[in-house]
Parts: structure tokens; sequence; C-alpha cells
């Protein structure tokens, strides 16, 4: 009986995983707030019945008393998210809050089927990062002062990235994280937001061939530093975003190009500098030539999602264990082995609908620096995904890059959070706009 219930589980997830991503991509074309309401609380109703439906197959599989307790705890937490946030923003983009909470449904439910610890934790982390991040579309829709202080946002940036050049943590043949009073962290996931306020802030002064000059150096810095860490998925993903608000802020093709053309050069110098970047290279062109050693990692990956075909093994029927840091680098396959390729096309969907939300609030912002903020903001989130599911599909090397909020890491899922309440105070901050409007 057990076995008929997962097996039915398994199906009914894929095909309610369908309707929410069809759902999401419905909700920009309709223009009317009753109806963008009534599809966000169906989107609702499938997020709760989905994660009701993983968890029913982890325990009946598991029959562990814990995955019940920390079931109902996710419940809890997301019903009051989901209610506290609307009652305190009634402006609030219930899109983006949805796929939130979708997001981290499927990462918990994920992180409890390969280590309940870890999941755990991940709990922790992410409630801790709500109630603080709660009060950021607060002060984005209060505080006009935020697009007057660039070098702050780049100084504090710099210094916590050299820091991390000195004195940090080495993992995987990358300085990557530093420890303060015992809580160990990755600064350059929360310097990625200061960056995209310091160029924001800089082109929201001036296009001017100087001030592009000063604030490309600047970021270059950033990038230089980054390299210097080893961290190279960071590098790419700062420039990547640079590069992006730039030609926003300017539509100059010319710095487009050279930009493209500059950081191809990097990549080849990057290659024939750091020993680990070699491996990552001849990895990713032919595993199969050493897949006892360098080419393991990414060979288990694609075995996975090939295992995993169209529909998935089924929750805690694949062996996503055996993808060496399988819960950080690559969910994407641990996903598309035990829920299937349909599931994890669902997943990227709804990453998608994120960033079009983003963009779109970034075209109807008339303030050049909020239009950055949201412009930059949107390109680092959804370039992250791409580097992320790239890394796992063999598309590119692999960068080390996480998952938003699907992902373990503690550094990861709180800077996510920032990112997330930042984009919700300039939605909050243009619907209030529009509605004074109409009263006027």
């Amino acid at each position: 009986m057990s076995f008929l219930i997962i097996e039915i589980s398994k199906y009914m997830m894929i095909f309610l995983m369908i309707l929410y991503a069809l759902l999401n991509f419905r909700y920009f074309g309709m223009k009317e707030d009753t109806g963008r309401n009534r599809l966000c609380l169906g989107q609702n109703f499938l997020m709760f019945f989905i994660h009701f439906l993983g968890y029913l197959t982890l325990y009946l599989t598991l029959e562990d008393e814990k995955i019940l307790a920390f079931y109902w705890a996710q419940v809890l937490f997301f019903l009051l998210y989901l209610g506290i946030s609307r009652l305190i923003y009634k402006n609030i983009s219930r899109l983006l809050l949805n796929n939130m909470c979708m997001l981290l449904s499927i990462g918990f439910l994920m992180l409890s089927r390969l280590s309940t610890d870890k999941a755990g934790k991940q709990f922790v982390i992410v409630v801790v990062s709500a109630v603080i991040t709660l009060i950021i579309p607060f002060i984005i829709d209060r505080v006009w002062q935020l697009s007057k202080i660039p070098w702050v946002y780049g100084g504090a940036g710099l210094f916590l990235l050299l820091v991390v050049c000195v004195r940090g943590i080495t993992s995987y043949g990358a300085q990557l994280s530093i420890t303060v009073g015992g809580i160990g962290f990755q600064p350059s996931e929360f310097v990625k937001i200061s960056f995209v306020f310091f160029v924001a802030t800089m082109f929201y002064r001036g296009t001017n061939f100087s001030n592009v000059a000063v604030t490309t150096i600047a970021a270059a810095v950033h990038v230089l530093i980054l390299v210097a860490s080893k961290d190279l998925g960071s590098a790419l993903l700062f420039f990547a975003t640079y590069l992006f608000m730039l030609f926003v802020a300017t539509s100059n093709w010319l710095y487009l190009l050279t930009g493209v053309g500059a950081g191809g050069a990097a990549s080849v110098i990057a290659y024939y500098l750091f020993d680990h970047v070699k491996v990552r290279v001849t990895a990713w062109i032919d595993p199969w030539s050493d897949v006892g050693n360098k080419g393991y990692q990414i060979a288990q990956s694609l075995f996975a999602i090939g295992t995993g075909g169209w529909f998935g093994m089924g929750l805690c029927q694949g062996l996503p264990d055996k993808i060496p840091v399988v819960e950080k680098d690559f969910m994407f396959s641990a996903i598309s082995e035990e829920l299937g390729g349909i599931f994890a096309i669902c997943l990227i969907l709804i990453y998608l609908g994120c960033f079009l939300q983003f963009m779109m609030l970034a075209a109807k912002m008339k303030a050049v620096f909020y239009k950055l903020i949201a412009a930059g903001l949107g390109c680092l989130f959804i370039v992250q995904v791409l580097l992320t599911v790239g890394g796992a599909t063999k598309f590119i090397p692999m960068t080390g890059v996480t998952m938003p909020f699907v992902s373990y890491g503690g550094s990861s899922v709180f800077s996510t959070f920032i990112l997330f309440g930042v984009v919700q105070g300039l939605y909050i901050l243009k619907k209030n706009e529009e509605e004074e409007n109409e009263k006027n």
C-alpha cells in the first residue's frame, strides 16, 4: 500500500508542479488585481499540496517521526510568513512571495532527503533571515539617502573581499569564508548586493565617460580581488552583472562588446594561472577520460540526471549522495534524479518567472537609481541560476555557485532574502506611487 501511495504521489507532484509553473506565467497576462489574487491563492494551494506529498513520501519511506515534526514546523513558518508579509505590506508582490516559499519548500524537501541535520540548520537560518529582512521593504520605501552614498557600498564591499583574500578559509581550492564569533559566513554573497547598489549609485550620478571609467575601475578591483581569492564563480557573477548594468545605463553597444571581449580574454588567462580552473575545464571537456578522479563529480551529476529521466526515480529511490557536495553545487542534479526532468524544468521556469518580475519592475521604474537596482539584482539572480544549472548539466564548467533558496548554505539563503526584500521594496514603492496617481 505504501509503495502505491509513494508512486502516485510522485506523479501528482509533477502534475501540480506543472500547474504551478503555468500559473507563474499566466500571472503576467492578467491585468486585474482580483484575478491575480485568485491565481496567487491557487499557487499557495499547489505549493502546500506538493510540500505535503513530498513529506508524506519521505515519512512512508524513512519512517522517522522527526520528519513529521519538521514538516509541521515548515507549514507553520510558511503560513506565518505569507500572512505577516501580506499584513504588513498590502502592496507586496504576491507572485514573488509565493515563488520564494515554493523554492524554499523544494529546498527543505531535498535537504531532508539528503541530510535531516543540514535541513534543520537551514530551517533555522531561513526563519532568522525571514524575520530580519521583513524590514527591508520599509527601508527602501522611506530612506531616500540610499542613492547618495556610492563609496560606502563600494568601500565596505572591497574591505570585506580583501579580508577574505588575506584571512579567508580555503574551501575546494578557493578562499570563500571567514569566521566571526564562531560563526562562518561567505562575504561575497552579501557584497554582490552592495556591489549592485554601488554601480547603481554611480550611474545615477551620470553616464559620462569619466564616471563610467571610474566605476569600471572600481568594479574591476572587486573582480580582481575575487580572482586573487580564486573565487572565480563569484568573479564571473560580478562581471556579468556589471556588464548588464552598464548596458542598461548607457545603451552603448561598444561598452558591451568590449566587456565581452575582455571577459573572454580574462577567462583564458585564468585557465593558465589557476590549476583548479584547469581541472574544472578538463573535467568539463571530457569527464570520462578521468572519471574516477577529476571527472567524477560531473560524471555522477550526468548519471543522476540521465537516470532520473522525465519522471524521476522517486524520493529516496536514487543515489544523489554519490555526487560530491550535492547539497550545495548539485541540487539541480539531485532534483532531476529523484523528482524528474519535468519537475526540474518547472523549477527553472519558476526562477524565470521571478526574473521576468524583476525586469518588468525595472522597466516601469522612472527613477534611474531604482531602475538600475531592479535590473542589476535581476541579472545577479538569473545568472546565478544559469551558472548552477549549466555546471550541473555540463553546459559550462563548474563554478561552485549555489542555487538560490534551494541549495544548502546560510550566507546564500540570507543574501537571497535580502535581494528579494529590496525588490519587494521597489515593487511596493511603485504600487504606492500608482495608487497616488489614480487618486489625483
